[in-house]
């Protein structure tokens, strides 16, 4: 069945994994949109905002396309914790995380802009983690092994990452790797692609 092309408006190599699982054939583009967040903004407004950005900015250079945008963020006490970029930021996120609850937050959005108008939808899906008391040694082994300085909260939980958490809450395991496909496939199916 045919349908129109399908954009991943994000260069993260864990949101193209995640794609694929769809067996859709899809490209990907830059999004090229500034992360920061706005005074005032919630967590949830931030994500939301910058999936919108993201998906709307690509679409209007592929006109027809559809285009997928996403943005996460891990919010431990009322903070977004962001990627850490280094090894002693990891560790310090890590340490404030164990042995409590972590909030992921996923924005996604699904837009198409063509000559009929746009077709826009989106939604924030939260994800819940509660991690396991972890020592430093753990932390330190942990960091080693797998080296997550490039994902939200200091772990892949495609990875050795879930061995850190006591337990897991969400209705999309996919949202808390920065992509829900349950979801996704629903607004997919809405502009006419389907995945089965």
């Amino acid at each position: 069945m045919s349908h129109p092309p399908l954009i991943l408006a994000s260069t993260s190599p864990y949101r193209r994994q995640l794609l694929e699982r769809l067996a859709l054939p899809f490209s990907v583009a830059d999004p090229a949109v500034d992360e920061r967040s706005l005074v005032g903004e919630s967590p949830q407004q931030l994500v939301e905002r910058l999936a919108i950005a993201k998906a709307e900015g690509v679409a209007r250079v592929h006109p027809g396309a559809v285009v997928i945008g996403s943005d996460q963020v891990a919010v431990l006490d009322g903070e977004i914790t962001g990627k850490p970029g280094h090894h002693e930021a990891a560790r310090e996120q890590l340490r404030r995380a164990s042995g409590r609850e972590v909030v992921f937050h996923t924005g996604l959005c699904c837009y198409q802009h063509n000559l009929a108008g746009d077709h826009l939808q989106h939604a924030v899906i939260p994800y819940r983690v509660l991690f396991r008391k972890l020592s430093d040694e753990q932390i330190e082994r942990y960091l080693h092994k797998e080296k997550p300085y490039d994902c939200a909260g200091s772990f892949k939980s495609e990875g050795l990452g879930v061995a850190l958490f006591a337990r897991m809450e969400g209705e999309d395991p996919s949202a808390l790797m920065g992509l829900p496909l349950i979801h996704l496939t629903t607004l997919l199916e809405k502009v006419g692609v389907f995945v089965v």
